[in-house]
């Protein structure tokens, strides 16, 4: 992977802040969903991420309601991955279901800042930064299956594109 730019933030990053509940019941294309994310709390996320980029936080991301936008938002930006201490379990399985990594490390966040530079090894579960290296729980092949198709749906297909071919 190349480098990509870390996006910093605490934790308890609750989906409210993820993705406001102002929008939830909104049929917005995904292009539009990507400019409210993270809005309340950091306006310069949906203005400055590449695509590529990494959230890193702390402990509990993505706790709160269990609102798939909150991931989807965060895919449509661009974002690569998301890497914490700890998720919540349905934001956890909103991501992979549709094609977010969602990476557990319990030292990565702690040193990394925004700005930081990162490349992730999907395949050994390490993020280099700055000569040092992070490790995280890797993604059972199913699942790094499923974010690199681009979540299940797009999996899913190509299961069966294949089992058809046979």
């Amino acid at each position: 992977m190349s480098q990509a730019r870390v996006w910093k933030y605490g934790d308890d990053v609750n989906t409210d802040v993820i993705y406001a509940g102002k929008y939830t019941y909104q049929q917005l294309p995904p292009e539009e969903m990507a400019k409210h994310a993270f809005e309340d709390l950091d306006p310069e996320f949906a203005r400055g991420v590449n695509p590529g980029d990494v959230v890193v936080a702390g402990k509990n991301f993505g706790c709160g309601s269990s609102r798939e936008q909150a991931a989807a938002c965060l895919r449509y930006a661009g974002v690569r991955a998301v890497v914490a201490k700890s998720f919540s379990r349905i934001y956890f399985r909103n991501a992979i279901n549709l094609g977010l990594a969602v990476l557990q490390s319990e030292d990565a966040p702690d040193a990394l800042k925004t700005g930081d530079a990162v490349d992730i090894d999907f395949a050994s579960g390490r993020i280099l930064s700055g000569g040092c290296v992070f490790h995280f729980y890797p993604l059972p092949a199913s699942v790094l299956g499923i974010v690199e198709a681009g979540g299940l749906i797009e999996y899913t297909k190509k299961r069966l594109a294949e089992k058809a071919k046979g």
